[in-house]
């Protein structure tokens, strides 16, 4: 059968390695699910950019519920013939209405996900943490680890914070591009997001977004620069906590920290 020809412009690189496939796919499986997140093992399953299915025939294996959304006309036909069972969407993830897909049901997402929206993939999945509680896949290598970075880490950013406000992220292996068609430049990582136990973050959640922003937006700088705006604003009394952390850089502060700083600075 005729190949899918990769296309630049969708960011497109077909795994082509079984082993890694099999291993992607096991992530949200229950044996490797953390203790706490193993009553997901069994939701229905969302595969993002699918390809020439080469993750997709382990993740049918599975059992489970699957759907997958593929934006390239091309790849939905191959699949189509090569595994007629399968449902299959023509849809961009970033635009698409998931209420159709599963409404009102939780469901994990997965994907060897096209480099250049990844974020932008996260970003939405964090939109709609309350119905996705795991989030697994493969993405740039830099990106990955700036998800799963904690405090102190240079590689620590505002996707890493916000994320992890919800989830708990874990950078699970690396792969490199010799098991791609065509090779990427760059090395690939796989992570795995689950939801934890946080229903709310005990203070407004547009502020803490706000904040977190600001703060990132000047990274080489302390707090107290980068923030100086909504400082000036402030006519309260700087607690000792908050004084101690303005003189910092941003990477340098958890999830907690950033909570603190919310409400004082709202």
């Amino acid at each position: 059968m005729k190949q899918v020809r990769a296309k630049k412009s969708l960011g497109q690189h077909f795994l082509n390695d079984e082993h890694t496939a099999d291993r992607i796919a096991a992530t949200i499986s229950a044996a490797e699910l953390p203790a706490d997140a193993r009553q997901w093992a069994e939701i229905p399953v969302l595969e993002i950019g699918p390809g020439m299915g080469m993750l997709t025939q382990y993740l049918m294996a599975t059992g489970r519920e699957l759907t997958a959304v593929e934006l390239d006309g091309e790849s939905v036909e191959f699949l189509s013939k090569v595994y007629p069972g399968l449902h299959t969407l023509q849809a961009d993830f970033l635009k698409m209405n998931l209420d159709e897909v599963y409404p009102g049901k939780e469901f994990a997402v997965i994907g060897n996900y096209p480099y250049n929206i990844s974020s932008q993939i996260f970003f939405r999945i964090l939109e709609n943490r309350g119905r996705i509680p795991v989030a697994a896949g493969m993405l740039q290598k830099e990106v990955a680890e700036r998800i799963c970075a904690g405090p102190g880490g240079r590689e620590r950013g505002i996707l890493s914070v916000l994320l992890q406000a919800w989830y708990d992220c874990e950078y699970l292996f690396t792969v490199e591009p010799y098991v791609f068609t065509p090779p990427p430049k760059v090395r690939s990582g796989v992570l795995r997001l689950t939801r934890n136990s946080r229903v709310d973050l005990g203070c407004d959640e547009a502020d803490f977004k706000a904040v977190v922003k600001q703060a990132f937006s000047q990274r080489r700088k302390t707090l107290r620069n980068s923030l100086a705006p909504m400082l000036a604003r402030s006519e309260k009394e700087v607690p000792a906590e908050i004084t101690n952390m303005l003189g910092l850089r941003p990477e340098a502060l958890s999830v907690e920290d950033f909570i603190l700083l919310t409400k004082y600075l709202s």
